[in-house]
């Protein structure tokens, strides 16, 4: 964030010079504008104040790689080559290839649900109960198109820790070791977690009702067998969704031919540092689930969804040369009686083992505070843009006087 905003503003406080404003701006305006630079400063210093302070209260959502908080910038020198090398070289290619795996699948799904019907549930429409031949040509073609998909993007190699079950047997007690987890609850970084998901696991996730009416995609989500959700309705829909998901999660445990919903509880992303209250629709269903912890190392761009738009995101992502992904699985967790009987101790208790096996700090902020923090951001730079531009029309102004009294003289 510091880097953005030394970026609009100089190292003492005052605008920095606009790339298509005079380079005498600054000299202009300090003898004949005092009062507007003094306001100025004044404005950017109490932004200045504000933003420090905001990225203490919502440090799960500051972006802190090079290419700056929404990711725009400053960009130095070298990133700039760097930039113009990928996009005129990597970006193509990774578009292409992208673009043919997406296709691909596309196909592979549409083949594979001809003359089958769809699943209805209350305007819920997928192809999860598919079976026979139809079902595995789908999941397993789907897992390697997922994980090529992330080869593409430069996820040549990912880490992939599985933890024994030894230490948390010896803490939690006995259990039935036969039953199957219905539910992957995961920390929620970035839109990729969901290729890394499908790629290992297939599971049905939770997702906006508008993406079933997207172009290729949709089809794709619906043979996942994701649950749509309009996730800014408030009443009886969220009570159907809910009972959807628990239902799926209760024949998935019941059921090992039944796919696993994956849901993160977090409900929205984040830096990746932190992890953020945990809602309770997975830990409703009263059975196992399995934790994974999700890290995206990096020393250039973060592949973290935070503080950027999607546009700027894909774009950074496509030039970033080698991205890394770091994957825990933590032994499948099995709730005691207590935690049955109690959604929000189980979900608790299984953020707690998460944080301390991922260490990631616990935060008890969530999406609304997220929101107001990029509310606060847009409002920022806009502030500072209009300065920008104040200077920039009265220096117009002034040379405009200043031309006119030199006719005058003359």
């Amino acid at each position: 964030m510091g880097s953005e905003l030394k970026s609009l503003t100089g190292s003492n406080g005052s605008l920095a010079q606009h790339e298509d404003s005079p380079r005498g701006v600054a000299g202009a305006l300090k003898d004949e504008r005092p009062l507007l630079k003094s306001d100025s400063n004044a404005g950017v210093a109490a932004s200045t104040e504000s933003i420090e302070e905001m990225e203490k209260k919502y440090a799960p959502y500051v972006r802190r790689d090079v290419y700056g908080t929404m990711g725009l910038g400053p960009w130095e020198t070298k990133e700039k080559i760097l930039l113009g090398i990928a996009l005129s070289i990597l970006v193509p290619i990774r578009v292409v290839i992208g673009m043919l795996i997406l296709v691909l699948y596309y196909l592979i799904c549409r083949i594979c649900t001809l003359f089958s019907a769809p699943n209805r549930d209350e305007e819920q429409e997928d192809y999860a109960h598919m079976g026979g031949w139809r079902r595995t040509t789908v999941i397993n073609s789907g897992r390697f198109l997922s994980r090529a998909m992330l080869f593409t993007l430069g996820f040549y190699w990912i880490s992939e820790t599985h933890r024994s079950s030894s230490d948390q047997g010896e803490s939690r007690g006995l259990r039935d070791e036969s039953e199957r987890p219905g539910a992957i609850v995961s920390n929620h970084v970035s839109h990729l977690d969901i290729l890394y998901h499908m790629s290992s696991s297939f599971p049905s996730f939770v997702a906006k009702r508008s993406v079933a009416k997207l172009p290729l995609v949709g089809l794709i989500s619906k043979c996942l067998g994701c649950v749509y959700v309009q996730r800014e309705s408030k009443s009886s829909d969220f009570k159907g969704v809910a009972g959807i998901v628990t239902q799926r999660i209760i024949e998935a445990h019941q059921n090992k031919l039944s796919p696993r919903m994956l849901l993160f509880p977090e409900g929205t992303t984040t830096n990746g540092d932190f992890l953020l209250p945990f809602k309770t629709g997975a830990f409703l269903a009263k059975v196992p689930v399995l934790p994974v912890i999700v890290r995206y190392p990096y020393s250039r761009f973060s592949p973290a969804w935070d503080t950027i738009s999607g546009a700027r995101h894909i774009f950074l992502l496509l030039c970033q040369f080698v991205n890394y992904m770091e994957v825990v699985h933590l032994p499948a967790y099995y709730p005691s009686e207590e935690e049955k009987e109690n959604p929000k101790l189980y979900a608790n208790n299984v953020r707690k083992l998460m944080a301390a096996e991922g260490n990631l700090t616990l935060s008890e902020i969530g999406l609304a505070e997220k929101r107001v923090y990029h509310a606060a951001l847009n409002a920022s730079l806009n502030l500072n843009h209009l300065f920008g531009l104040l200077q920039v029309c009265f220096l117009k102004a002034s040379l405009d006087l200043r031309t006119c009294k030199c006719s005058i003289d003359d």
